[in-house]
């Protein structure tokens, strides 16, 4: 049986002097999560346009994507179900003040220092590599 692409996109809004990062916290199927603002394209969506809903729908704002950051390069199937993953990083900034932490309905929202930890911190594999690519 074939497996299928699971494309994801993620927003980086780092603080002022790159000191801090955002992340966000939700359970997915009963384990909690910490992993950058983001998730799963939809069909009919362009990148810019899955971001942009995404941080829309999860902290009721607007972005600027200033710019690339990262694609995933290596296969990283899911934790979750039988598809590989891509992800998909950008660099941003809201285009309104956001009032930290932030809570939605199912996520935290609070910023993270850019150090040695953050590594460790987030959970997904993806988000490690980037994370570190921060440092």
């Amino acid at each position: 049986m074939l497996g299928r692409f699971n494309i994801r996109v993620y927003g980086l809004w780092l603080t002022d002097g790159y000191n801090a990062v955002l992340v966000s916290e939700e359970q997915i199927r009963g384990r909690k999560i910490l992993k950058f603002p983001g998730g799963g394209l939809e069909w009919g969506e362009g990148l810019a346009d899955g971001l942009r809903r995404e941080w829309k729908e999860e902290l009721s704002t607007d972005i600027e994507i200033i710019r690339h950051f990262y694609t995933t390069d290596f296969f990283q199937p899911s934790a979750f179900d039988n598809s590989q993953v891509i992800s998909i990083y950008y660099l941003v900034k809201p285009l309104a003040d956001l009032s930290l932490p932030y809570y939605n309905e199912q996520e935290r929202f609070y910023f993270l220092p850019v150090d040695d930890k953050l590594k460790s911190s987030v959970t997904l594999p993806i988000d490690k590599l980037v994370a570190e690519m921060l440092l």
